[in-house]
């Protein structure tokens, strides 16, 4: 069987289809079909409309392992004239495939998929417990919040997220909340802006105080980052009109076992003080969002993804390492810079989780995306050679 072959076929069927978040039916279709085509022995698409493939194990020796492979399907949207090649022609050219989602994550998913139904075929399924590879839907709005779909339904003992590692072992991640901060004024004409109350001149100071806040810090993660990503006043264009209310989102990034409250504390202290001293009106909070998936299902969450880390002495871990190893990788055990689907395995289940992918972290939502073939061939063989360790 011509394993590389799947993989770079599958890759380019996944990278084809156009699947914004949202829209990500057409790539399902294309999993599915493999799923289909490779001995699965279970296929489920779920209510946010997420593809589980499951292969079980024929032997019962009291291990019962469930593993899933998480890979999401969605994509970030693309400005195609800014783009060499066509962004859903999947080409390849110089050992590279160019494509929107091929670095990020469809070349990983297809590695996840290939690499289950090749240790499903060479070992004739002999090997005690449960395989699942999730194609998961909506995570580049919602970071693991579609996953709470996927999880409830196997109930995985361990996790592998595919996210660009360049074929190192992630280990943990800092979380990421949007924190909202509001103010409200009095609307008047800015011929006459002593009769109104400016909120975005509210918001500004503020902002100077939530500025001096210093953040958290944790050995392993680094620091709990918080910085400033927009503000917006209403109403807009405010022609001739003072503005009566602003808004500001703040990008929060996450350590291990911080919480809602922990998180809003400091601003809602800053807050407190400015609406005592200055009689103003303002509300802190965490940011809310609801999208509607292709299946219909309504999709929604608070912005608060949290933070997660593992010993690398855990068991599951190691012999993933010693997988690694065996595949003829030297990686290094570290941690992810950004926010993954292990928001929700890891820091909201518990689930032991790691990461492990190809290509790059700096590839991602780029013009001319891309995925290095020597890349993909590694990351399958990676990800079968974990399997071998892990279900002996």
């Amino acid at each position: 069987m011509n394993w590389f072959k799947k993989n770079l076929d599958l890759t380019k069927g996944l990278i084809s289809k156009q699947s914004y978040s949202g829209n990500e039916k057409e790539a399902v279709d294309v999993l599915k079909q493999f799923f289909k085509n490779n001995g699965f022995d279970e296929i489920i698409v779920d209510k946010y409309g997420s593809c589980i493939g499951g292969i079980q194990g024929k032997r019962n020796d009291g291990n019962n392992l469930i593993t899933l492979f998480d890979g999401h399907i969605d994509t970030v949207q693309v400005d195609e004239s800014k783009w060499t090649y066509p962004p859903f022609d999947a080409i390849e050219d110089d050992g590279k495939i160019y494509g929107r989602g091929a670095s990020d994550m469809k070349g990983a998913l297809s590695s996840m998929a290939v690499a289950v139904a090749r240790f499903a075929e060479e070992t004739k399924k002999d090997f005690s417990g449960k395989i699942y590879v999730s194609g998961s839907v909506f995570e580049e709005i919602f970071e693991g919040v579609a996953p709470r779909s996927v999880s409830d339904i196997i109930n995985p003992d361990f996790v592998i997220i595919g996210e660009a590692s360049e074929l190192n072992l992630k280990i943990g991640q800092r979380g990421r909340a949007e924190i909202v901060v509001e103010t409200f004024g009095t609307s008047a004409h800015s011929a006459n802006p002593e009769k109104g109350i400016n909120a975005a001149l509210l918001m500004s100071e503020l902002i100077q105080e939530i500025d001096k806040l210093q953040p958290p810090f944790q050995e392993d993660l680094g620091e709990g980052i918080l910085v400033l990503t927009d503000i917006i006043s209403k109403p807009y264009p405010g022609s001739s009109v003072i503005p009566d209310y602003c808004r500001a989102t703040y990008d929060r990034r996450l350590l291990v076992g911080e919480t809602v409250e922990s998180v809003l504390k400091p601003i809602e202290e800053i807050v407190a003080k400015f609406k005592e001293e200055k009689g103003i009106e303002a509300r802190v909070s965490i940011a809310e969002e609801e999208k509607t998936c292709y299946t219909g299902e309504k999709i929604s969450s608070s912005r608060f993804f949290p933070g997660w880390i593992y010993n690398k002495d855990e068991l599951l871990i190691k012999k993933a390492y010693e997988g690694l190893l065996n595949s003829g990788l030297d990686p290094e055990i570290t941690n992810y810079s950004f926010c993954t689907n292990g928001s929700h395995y890891a820091g909201e289940k518990g689930i032991i989780t790691i990461g492990f992918g190809p290509s790059h972290e700096n590839i991602a939502h780029t013009d001319d995306e891309y995925i290095e073939v020597d890349q993909l061939d590694k990351a399958l063989n990676g990800y079968f050679n974990i399997l071998k360790e892990i279900y002996k």
